[in-house]
């Protein structure tokens, strides 16, 4: 699913790599936590991942696509199986929580009835099927991350990451989000969770990404 050879990423020419020689592999259908203390580099492999950077140096492979060498034109569509939950949940404030939702499906160019059936459903899926009208603002973190979620999962990816998920979370809130990230792995969706909560990897087993000043120390 993910290949990274090699892959430095700076910001600058000038600047520290943010990543630095970074070489892993990421399978089919895997389920990964990416660790390491804040400024360790994992929002930038995210950025990789999700198509938002390209790298400085070495060869990034995502579905078996080279992204080193695309052409910017090839990239909307690859992006469109890759859902993305944002730390900061990124909802659009003047749109209701279905809106939100079905927001992605009528980018793709999905029909309206499809589209809007989609979304109930996978918010429904949340636990949210009676927030349906409700808007951003009127929701408590929890909630709103669940909408943040059913929004990247709403049509289906091939690679869902989610960056701090848990961050700004109580511990009942967190494992609910986890579990339904759990629930897309089991889908079929290759699921790559940033995370500085050591318990949550204690607590929910998979292989780890360690990063440390953009370096990659742990893989296993």
């Amino acid at each position: 699913m993910v290949r990274l050879d090699n892959i430095t990423l700076r910001y600058r020419p000038d600047a520290k790599p943010a990543l630095d020689q970074v070489d892993c592999n990421l399978a089919e259908g895997s389920f990964t936590w990416l660790m390491g203390p804040s400024g360790a580099g994992k929002s930038s492999l995210l950025k990789l991942l999700q198509l938002a950077v390209r790298p400085s140096a070495g060869q990034l492979y995502v579905m078996d696509r080279a992204i080193h060498t695309a052409r910017r034109r090839e990239l909307p569509a690859l992006r469109r199986r890759i859902g993305v939950v944002f730390q900061d949940f990124r909802l659009l404030p003047h749109l209701d929580v279905l809106e939100n939702v079905a927001l992605p499906l009528r980018i793709a160019g999905r029909g309206e009835r499809q589209l809007l059936a989609d979304a109930t459903e996978m918010l429904r899926w949340v636990g949210l099927g009676e927030r349906l009208k409700a808007r951003p603002e009127e929701l408590s973190g929890g909630e709103q991350q669940r909408v943040a979620l059913a929004r990247a999962v709403v049509a289906r990816p091939a690679l869902l990451l989610a960056d701090e998920p848990t961050s700004n979370l109580d511990e009942a809130q967190s494992r609910r989000v986890v579990a339904l990230l759990q629930q897309m792995h089991r889908l079929g969706s290759t699921v790559v969770v940033a995370t500085h909560n050591q318990w949550l990897a204690e607590e929910n087993p998979a292989a780890i990404l360690r990063l440390e000043a953009g370096r990659l120390i742990e893989h296993g």
